[in-house]
């Protein structure tokens, strides 16, 4: 048992020790050479994360923030954008896209389906033109991983102007996400999620058709302005003062998650999920997503299945773990468990025993 509660929660994850460690070192100023230079290595590491040669970097900010960034930058105003909603975070990106000025357009399936590539293609030749596409890989809410690959395929051939935006908030570290391959041209993710780091940076990564398109996009703010905030920070200079500790934890995470290996980390995921719902269905409690296949690795959306959730919450809080009672609809109905980042088969294993004895 740990001096704090164990966080299995779909973000904040849990923090290891050594990297809390890193936080409580000493101040540097961010304009210091140990800083510039930390900067620009965790720009080289954050594009092998992502399996970019283009662009990755970071800010201070939550990934939110990266929402509103890309539409800023990548849709002129009153462009019109294409979301794949089918939960609260994709559902907040089109509003996000909405509230900026832009002409967001919805394509929707029921919380705890994932859409499917003949849907799209169906939507892409009959909808017209968009400026860019938006889809959340992993939607947080419900626990749905949508077949990213086989979306990006379909924009690419029937849509191949519009830019590819990609929540991978709480995929990226955690299943594969190809950032070059699959044409992507802006993901980003936060620090608390799959990283294991606290929350206050956000990564991202953007292509190089995505800094040619917003030089063409005005008004495009300045912390935010991708063709300004880029090369500054993959230079070492970030805009303004970014979280000194965060930065260099998250410069430690990322040598930990390369040495691991990105597939190594993805089955470790997928194991640790497996573990959760073997357990939940032995006792009765089935996953609130049906598709075995579209059953996000990070985070798994249980049905309350007759039990109590804040009950079962309770249980979990006295023997020293935290998990969620269900977000917004789904509160109550759901509960959800975050297997993330830095825990193991063997830490969930000892959740799951305190939780469903």
């Amino acid at each position: 048992m740990t001096d704090h509660p164990i966080l299995f929660l779909p973000g904040p994850t849990e923090v290891d020790a050594e990297l809390r460690a890193i936080l409580s070192r000493p101040q540097v100023g961010h304009r210091q050479k140990i800083f510039i230079d930390e900067t620009i290595a965790i720009c080289g590491k954050l594009r092998a994360l992502y399996r970019t040669s283009q662009h990755a970097l970071f800010e201070t900010c939550p990934a939110t923030a990266l929402m509103e960034a890309a539409i800023r930058n990548l849709v002129p105003p009153g462009g019109k954008t294409l979301h794949l909603v089918g939960g609260a975070f994709s559902e907040r990106w089109s509003r996000i896209a909405g509230w900026c000025g832009r002409s967001p357009e919805n394509l929707t399936v029921p919380m705890g389906q994932a859409h499917t590539a003949e849907q799209l293609r169906t939507h892409l030749r009959t909808g017209g033109s968009y400026s860019a596409i938006a889809i959340t890989h992993n939607e947080t809410s419900s626990g749905v991983l949508e077949p990213l690959r086989e979306l990006t395929a379909v924009a690419r051939e029937l849509a191949p102007d519009a830019m590819l935006l990609v929540d991978v908030v709480t995929s990226l570290a955690g299943t594969e996400v190809l950032f070059d391959d699959w044409g992507l041209d802006l993901a980003f993710a936060g620090t608390q999620k799959c990283l294991a780091l606290p929350p206050g940076l956000t990564t991202f990564a953007v292509s190089d058709r995505a800094l040619r398109r917003a030089e063409t996009v005005p008004d495009r703010g300045f912390l935010f302005d991708l063709v300004r905030t880029v090369p500054e920070t993959e230079a070492g200079k970030t805009l303004a003062t970014p979280c000194v500790p965060l930065a260099f934890a998250l410069s430690h995470q990322l040598d930990r998650v390369l040495a691991e290996g990105l597939p190594a980390r993805a089955a470790r995921h997928l194991a640790m999920r497996d573990a959760v719902l073997s357990r939940c269905q032995q006792v009765g409690i089935q996953p609130f997503v049906a598709e075995p296949a579209r059953r996000s690795p990070s985070v798994s959306c249980l049905l309350a299945s007759g039990h109590d959730v804040a009950a079962l919450a309770a249980r979990a809080k006295a023997a020293g773990f935290l998990i969620d009672q269900g977000y917004g609809d789904l509160k109550g109905k759901t509960f959800r468990i975050g297997h993330m980042g830095d825990h193991t088969v063997a830490r969930v294993q000892q959740l799951l025993a305190a939780l469903l004895p």
